[in-house]
């Protein structure tokens, strides 16, 4: 009797999860249109935090994070200020072998300079430093307790590949890191809501995601009135992003694509134009 009730009980709950996250089928026409004839594999994942709806077009599909990795990163950094192994405001010691690219602001310091662990996840978040965020998948404790840390917090497909052993198969198939279009949107949604780590170190990374240099995709098509978060990422055939808009009519959307034909890095790259569009969808739609 015990079990049938507990049985019930889950399937109650089951029932409320899905039907608290109904697909918006005027929406989600909408995007599946604009998604006709992209020359490559995209995946998206849409959700409205004022009435649950969403729209979910290839999003559990596994793609490459490229630069979107560094989320994970984040929370891995963050569990370590929580447990007090590290200090926001620490400073940290730079060596010339922590170079990774002669591009990165990081990688130009002169050896054994200082500086804050905070200045550094800037660097990792805002510019996209890949010397800052290597160093900081290191401080934190490496792939393989990053991605203990997901796991943990129910993502699957989730997971940190370079630098990470028993993950090299998984780094020649997709890079750095790997996700799904609903599994970081959910990512985002949950440190939003304060239900990664604590709420105290959500809010910080809230925060941080807010102060991205790369803007002239999605967040291009949004107020600058309005508090975006995100996180970008882009390689030749991959270009990927996450936002959390916090408009009247707040909302969280994610694009990845993967195999794109269109590997050019200006502005009129196809998975660019598209993001942009969707983006200004999104907005016009919701606000």
């Amino acid at each position: 009797m015990k079990k049938l009730f507990l049985s019930l009980i889950s399937f109650a709950l089951l029932i409320s999860v899905v039907s608290a996250q109904k697909t918006d089928k005027k929406l989600y026409a909408k995007v599946a249109e604009l998604l006709q004839g992209f020359k490559g594999d995209v995946g998206v994942y849409v959700k409205s935090l004022h009435n649950n709806k969403i729209v979910a077009i290839n999003a559990d599909t596994i793609f490459p994070t490229a630069s979107i990795v560094k989320i994970p990163i984040l929370i891995g950094v963050m569990d370590k200020l929580d447990k007090k192994q590290l200090d926001y405001h620490q400073q940290l010691v730079y060596r010339d072998s922590l170079a990774y690219s002669g591009f990165d602001v990081t990688a130009n310091l002169k050896d054994t300079a200082k500086i804050e662990l905070a200045k550094v996840v800037l660097q990792m978040l805002s510019i996209s430093d890949n010397t800052a965020s290597l160093w900081l998948q290191k401080l934190a404790g490496g792939g393989a307790r990053i991605n203990e840390i997901l796991d943990s917090a129910g993502f699957k497909s989730t997971r940190v590949n370079s630098r990470t052993a028993g993950r090299e198969n998984n780094r020649l198939q997709y890079g750095w890191g790997q996700t799904t279009p609903y599994e970081m949107a959910t990512l985002m949604e949950k440190i939003f809501k304060g239900q990664i780590i604590n709420d105290s170190l959500c809010k910080r990374m809230i925060r941080l995601l807010g102060r991205n240099f790369w803007d002239e995709v999605a967040i291009s098509q949004i107020p600058p009135t309005i508090f975006v978060a995100s996180k970008n990422g882009a390689l030749d055939a991959n270009r990927n992003e996450v936002l959390l808009v916090m408009a009247k009519h707040p909302y969280i959307f994610t694009i990845f694509t993967k195999n794109n034909k269109d590997q050019s890095w200006n502005e009129n790259n196809e998975a660019w134009v598209l993001t942009r569009k969707l983006s200004k969808l999104l907005w016009e739609y919701y606000n």
